[in-house]
């Protein structure tokens, strides 16, 4: 079955995270997307080999791509990518800002000769911004937007374990691409999107910049708890199960206490009753949990907490999302053989669309050359 972007040439000079992340979605809806690599390969093709020689990185990003390695810096590879960008209906790219410019491919020059074309760049601090010419990697971005400030636990700072900012951040380019086709298929015009790690990390971070900005006072780091509500956090069963148990407002701590917890006296108890209370004191609320679950199994207590329709969760490691009951997986195939990942979250009439394949490095340099004439 076509996908809704069937018929779109998108033509990504890509690496890493970030471009991938959007372009990988754009190929997932159909799109032809032909990723130009250094001789080297993306430099993700590098970070591991553990799918069958490839990339975890690479595998999870680059499925329905056409890999075509070229030399920019070469006249006649870039008149290939320029002929390319003439028939092209959209450019991503997450090189360093001005990178394009100096290497001859000005997306302005372009644009005036293809006006539907819509240029997607990613960087990561603004292209018009003081640090347009930093190194921004996913982690320093962590730390420069504050983000690195509260996760962890509270002796420690710590990084979160996926790639967030990069993943966030192609998912916002991508986001504003399908609103520039929309707006093309009404004005017959593309346009030029900006994106960076920075900006969109700090329109995540508005919340705990609120409370600093007009509460006077950042989230602290809590570890797995929630720095506003209480009792959330990690618990501990008599057999040694650990639960996380996630309370959102005074009505559902009155049910805990009472029909999990076997403390009704703590219901409406001044230093319990309000959330505000509870968290304030969040160590005597979580020694009140931790006390009533000590006398439970773990399947007793969450038999208890599916009764009262009180949320939890397991507390797993990697090998417990690997044979989660609820994990969908596809079969992507690489250049050495099958890779079962994660699907994309999105199904179209209840189904996950057929993923491409990876290519391999340089696949389909000799044929692209053919189509485009720079043979």
């Amino acid at each position: 079955m076509a996908g809704p972007l069937e018929g779109l040439l998108v033509v990504a000079i890509e690496q890493a995270v970030a471009g991938p992340t959007c372009t990988c979605r754009l190929a997932d809806a159909g799109a032809r997307v032909i990723k130009i690599e250094r001789p080297e390969g993306d430099f993700a093709r590098g970070y591991d080999s553990v799918v069958e020689g490839e990339s975890a990185y690479f595998v999870w990003l680059n499925r329905g791509k056409e890999s075509v390695v070229l030399d920019l810096k070469n006249p006649d590879d870039r008149d290939l990518v320029l002929a390319m960008l003439g028939e092209a209906d959209v450019l991503v790219e997450n090189l360093k800002p001005g990178s394009l410019e100096r290497l001859g491919i000005e997306p302005a020059a372009i644009m005036a000769g293809n006006p539907r074309l819509i240029v997607a760049s990613i960087s990561g601090f603004a292209a018009d911004g003081p640090n347009r010419d930093r190194k921004s990697y996913d982690l320093l971005i962590q730390a420069e937007t504050g983000l690195a400030s509260i996760t962890g636990a509270p002796s420690e700072a710590g990084r979160v374990g996926v790639s967030i900012c990069d993943i966030s951040t192609g998912m916002n380019a991508y986001q504003a691409i399908l609103e520039a086709l929309l707006a093309r298929a009404q004005t017959g015009k593309g346009c030029r999107i900006e994106v960076s790690l920075f900006d969109t990390m700090a329109d995540w971070m508005t919340v705990p910049l609120l409370h600093h900005d007009y509460g006077g006072k950042a989230p602290g780091r809590v570890g797995l708890g929630h720095p506003s509500i209480a009792p959330y956090g990690v618990f501990q069963t008599g057999d040694g199960g650990e639960l996380l148990i996630a309370v959102q407002n005074d009505r559902e701590w009155r049910i805990l206490a009472t029909e999990v917890l076997g403390r009704a006296d703590l219901a409406d108890h001044p230093d319990f009753a309000a959330n505000a209370a509870r968290a304030r004191d969040r160590a005597a609320t979580d020694a009140v949990v931790n006390d009533a679950l000590a006398s439970m199994t773990r399947d007793q207590a969450i038999a208890a907490l599916e009764t009262a329709g009180i949320a939890w969760a397991s507390y797993n490691g990697v090998d417990g999302l690997s044979t989660h009951e609820e994990l969908h997986r596809m079969a992507v195939e690489t250049p050495h053989g099958s890779a079962n990942i994660p699907a994309p979250a999105a199904r179209h009439d209840g189904q996950h669309r057929p993923p491409g394949r990876i290519p391999a490095l340089g696949e389909h340099t000799d044929a692209v050359r053919l189509e485009f004439g720079k043979v």
